[in-house]
């Protein structure tokens, strides 16, 4: 329980109730404000401080320790208030899905300090805490054979690693995982990754990877043209079974 939010609300006469219809969001999704970690979206946190007559510091103190780069944060917030994350990747696993060496060899060669890396890393590693939740969301994951077959700077040990993980994390009862194998030509993948949250009440929001910054969109229209992509995208996947065959095959490939 995050006691500063719920002291506040108790002092100031409110509840979830009544703080969902004041910012217009989901009464469940107001009640998890009072949840340890759970931090509203950049939109709404001004907002319900200013309700409870608090600074938004005093209620969610985890706000200034924030790890994850400034452009990435208004995502993170959508992340963790998702019921299901349908998440295609090209080249790299899924940040959810990823291992702590697998997720710093993602940032070789960047105009990063070393600092900065350990804190990126740190911030990759902690959202995937949303998968460890009492109710996580489900997490259906498409990967191009690419990605497990693609080496890491020589490191066949941190590959082993992470496609065990990846087998690991696939039979998690919130978590499916599928593979497009090296089989199919063209398809739809080529264009690049994306992300579609699911929020409760319905509402979606979308993560389109990009080479200098992802963009982020709760158009419906654009949402759409994904959702067909998607479809087509998981049309070419292996099976579940299949795909974790192909993982487990990979993890061996690498020893």
């Amino acid at each position: 329980m995050n006691h500063a939010v719920a002291e506040a609300m108790t002092q100031c006469g409110e509840t979830a109730d009544s703080l969902a219809a004041q910012t217009g969001v989901d009464p469940k999704t107001a009640a998890r404000w009072a949840n340890p970690g759970r931090i509203p979206q950049t939109r709404h946190r001004a907002q319900v401080a200013a309700i409870l007559g608090r600074e938004v510091v005093d209620l969610w103190p985890d706000v200034l320790k924030r790890r994850d780069p400034t452009w990435l944060r208004a995502w993170v917030d959508w992340e963790r208030e998702a019921v299901a994350l349908r998440w295609y990747e090209l080249a790299w696993v899924p940040g959810l899905l990823q291992t702590e060496a697998y997720a710093r060899a993602t940032l070789a060669g960047e105009p990063l300090s070393t600092e900065e890396v350990d804190q990126y890393v740190k911030a990759r590693i902690g959202r995937q805490n949303i998968l460890q939740r009492d109710q996580p969301p489900l997490l259906i994951a498409v990967i191009d054979e690419a990605v497990v077959r693609r080496s890491a700077y020589g490191d066949r040990d941190l590959m082993r690693e992470q496609c065990e993980h990846l087998v690991t994390c696939a039979q998690l009862p919130s978590v499916q995982v599928y593979v497009v194998p090296a089989t199919v030509g063209m398809y739809p993948g080529l264009g690049g990754p994306f992300i579609v949250a699911e929020l409760e009440g319905g509402g979606r929001v979308a993560h389109i990877d990009g080479q200098a910054q992802a963009q982020i969109t709760e158009q419906q229209a654009e949402i759409a043209t994904l959702d067909r992509r998607w479809e087509r995208i998981r049309g070419e996947a292996l099976s579940r079974g299949q795909s974790l065959d192909l993982l487990r095959e990979a993890a061996s490939s690498w020893t």
